[in-house]
């Protein structure tokens, strides 16, 4: 059995190709489920908003490759984009001719009867011809699209004698086409630029000497030198040199980050006037850039609750359009038999109205150009559903540490005794922490740098893990540590019940007899914080808390000032997923920041659960609903007004299209809707919603004030 199952997942294989000439979004679905009908395909999905067909299968893929072809599209290179407008150059040029031989046509026509019908019939041809070979197909698949739509009216017209309103109708539907596929394939660029923003050549360096080779050659471990002004090719530790390092590509900052050696650098962004040795992490395809492209990619696929409905809906009103179409002309010649020609003219009018292609882009193009705008700005959103979700909820609690503070200690206050001063108090600890690697080491010697104190050196050191250290700095030896560790070196501890610590934690320094100072030491606040708060609250969060596992007293010190709900201490993660619920069932839509890590059952269990800080966290970036790439609260506000113009956007975008269809629905009844009319009503429908989505792409609310 076991064998079995080893060969059948050999057999199943996984491929991504990339469509080209893909421009309606209701084409693409239906060309997925013909490909997901095919017997050797056991699963396949089609992303408009980048073009790529996802798909898994056993055996050959020639029949998915001539199901492709006979669909009107083909296919182009995952890697490169120098194809990718070949298929759009193709139908402008046959519009153009298409154009041409109308103009013709009525240039000749009171010259010659007969050369003006042959130019129609050019125009109707070069015009009309990709469109009857996919309606073609589209019907021997037993599926009704824009083709078959456009190939029954155009045949009818010609039938009718309408040769005029045929090769109008065929040139129209062939600059749409064309102008659609262009629009199309410009948007995908917009999504392809966020992989483009990596080189594909890297400088390695092997036995002292640099050689320039494809990123895709290089290996975990190997070096790397970045010159300055180059984008930097992959993901890696700095050896040597230092540099400011433009990481707008991964966190949506735009101001320079100071980086030296031991600072992670990520792939795609921008060296500035240093030069950099780096030791590579992983491979190319292991790099943040490569994990957010392809994050962004999936979440094409995610249907957002919008556009579930909107496919719903299309299911049953081309239908119904049809069925409608096929009343108006049997009714009519029921009613008035002997002019059959209007009948059958309003109802070939009537079916290109059917075509729901703006209806069924109004929700996906917006969402794309969200999804794409947010990853730009550092905020990775995993689908459509989420980035809805975004715009619903009603209340936010937060974690403590990393989230509300920097999650980086600092000294907030000095205490002396005896004949010490602080200076001396800081001098003295900070001459013991040089040797020392516990966590709060890094904090005291930056706060004696800060003071521009020298240190000293320091003789028989020791450290006790946990506790604290122990040296001789000049002449006398000193202990520095716990209040529990200087009492159990037997130091006089009285003077201890003088500090009053509350939220911060001290580090006491003494001699081997009696307490010398304390330095008081605690989290501190993002800067931002109160201002993202005011601003949340302006927004209509109706509640803000905090969730930590944080003594009762530090959590309530944080949160003074910052005009926080509800503030809920020493709490264990399962006890934080039990107050995410709470919060659910009181206010509504709930979104936890946290993590990732730590506060994953809370993530999981919020409506909408984001992760802080992801660059160069992989479990942040798989487990959070949304990742915000970079430490920066302000991109919270951000992602709700995102979201709430979002929403805006798809009812504009819904509202559009459905009214300018009814409008064409009822100017057929009094005869008032010609061929050409509806051809421009759909394609004006179809192209107002793709632009008004597309201005997403370009929202910016980081200049709005607080």
């Amino acid at each position: 059995m076991a064998a079995n199952s080893e060969a059948t997942a050999q057999r199943r294989q996984g491929k991504t190709l990339l469509l080209e000439g893909l421009d309606c979004p209701d084409c693409a679905k239906k060309l997925e489920e013909r490909i997901r009908g095919l017997e050797n395909v056991s699963e396949a999905a089609i992303s408009f908003a980048t073009g790529k067909l996802y798909i898994f299968f056993h055996g050959s893929l020639d029949g998915v490759y001539e199901t492709i072809t006979a669909s009107g599209y083909r296919l182009a290179t995952i890697d490169g984009d120098s194809e990718k407008w070949t298929l759009a150059k193709t139908r402008v040029i046959y519009a153009i001719i298409s154009a041409a031989a109308l103009a013709a046509a009525l240039l000749l026509s009171r010259v010659s009867g007969t050369l003006s019908g042959v130019f129609l019939f050019i125009a109707v041809a070069v015009g009309g011809h990709a469109t009857f070979r996919r309606g073609f197909n589209a019907l021997k698949s037993r599926t009704f699209d824009i083709n078959v739509l456009m190939t029954v009216a155009v045949a009818g017209a010609l039938i009718i004698g309408e040769w005029w309103e045929a090769a109008t109708v065929a040139f129209l539907f062939a600059a749409s086409n064309a102008l659609e596929t262009y629009t199309a394939e410009k948007n995908r660029r917009s999504i392809s630029a966020l992989m483009n923003a990596a080189p594909q050549l890297a400088h390695r360096l092997r036995e002292g000497a640099v050689e320039t080779v494809s990123v895709d050659e290089v290996l975990a471990e190997e070096e790397i030198v970045i010159r300055p002004g180059e984008r930097i090719p992959l993901d890696g530790t700095i050896l040597s040199g230092s540099s400011f390092v433009t990481e707008a590509a991964i966190t949506g900052e735009s101001l320079p980050v100071a980086k030296q050696e031991g600072s992670t650098v990520y792939a795609g962004t921008l060296n500035g006037s240093g030069s950099l040795r780096v030791s590579v992490k992983g491979t190319a395809a292991d790099t943040t850039l490569a994990r957010i492209v392809r994050l962004v990619e999936e979440a094409q696929l995610r249907r957002a609750p919008f556009q579930q409905f909107i496919d719903r809906f299309a299911r049953v009103y081309t239908p119904a359009v049809i069925g409608l179409a096929g009343a108006i002309i049997f009714g009519g010649l029921l009613i008035d038999a002997g002019d059959w020609h209007t009948w059958i003219y309003r109802g070939l009018a009537l079916l290109i109205v059917a075509c729901p292609c703006a209806l069924v882009v109004s929700t996906p193009v917006s969402i794309a150009a969200a999804l794409t705008n947010a990853a730009r700005h550092g905020v990775l959103i995993k689908g459509g559903a989420y980035l809805e979700q975004a715009g619903l909820v009603r209340a936010m609690v937060f974690d403590k540490t990393g989230t509300l503070t920097t999650g980086r200690p600092a000294v907030v206050r000095v205490e002396a005794f005896e004949d010490f001063g602080k200076d001396d108090v800081v001098r003295a600890a900070a001459s013991l922490e040089a040797y020392s690697e516990h966590l709060l080491a890094e904090t005291v010697r930056a706060y004696a740098v800060e003071l521009g104190l020298q240190l000293l050196p320091v003789d028989s050191f020791h450290a006790y893990p946990g506790k604290g250290v122990s040296g001789t700095v000049g002449n006398s030896a000193y202990f520095l540590g716990t209040e529990a560790f200087l009492a159990e070196k037997g130091v006089d501890m009285a003077r201890a019940r003088e500090i009053s610590a509350g939220s911060e934690t001290a580090l006491y320094l003494a001699s081997k007899e009696n307490i010398l100072g304390a330095l008081l030491v605690r989290d501190t606040l993002r800067a931002e914080i109160s201002l993202v708060l005011r601003r949340l609250r302006k927004m209509g969060i109706i509640r803000l808390s905090v969730l930590t596992g944080d003594r009762k007293g530090v959590a309530e010190a944080m949160a003074y000032g910052l005009e926080l709900d509800d503030v809920f201490a020493e709490l264990l993660p399962e006890e934080k997923e039990a107050m995410v619920q709470n919060f659910r069932q009181a206010y509504g839509k709930v979104a936890m920041v946290g993590d990732g890590i730590n506060d994953a059952p809370a993530l999981a269990s919020a409506d909408l659960g984001i992760a802080m800080g992801g660059a160069g966290n992989p479990t942040a970036m798989e487990t959070a609903d949304v990742t915000l790439m970079g430490d920066e609260l302000e991109k919270i506000p951000f992602l709700l007004e995102l979201s709430r113009r979002t929403i805006s956007v798809i009812r504009q975008n819904i509202a559009l299209s459905l009214l300018i269809k009814g409008l064409a629905i009822l100017l057929v009844f009094p005869g008032w809707l010609t061929l050409w009319l509806a051809i421009v009503a759909d394609m004006g429908a179809s192209l107002l919603v793709t632009a008004n989505g597309m201005r997403l792409l370009y929202f910016n609310d980081t200049d709005k004030p607080n």
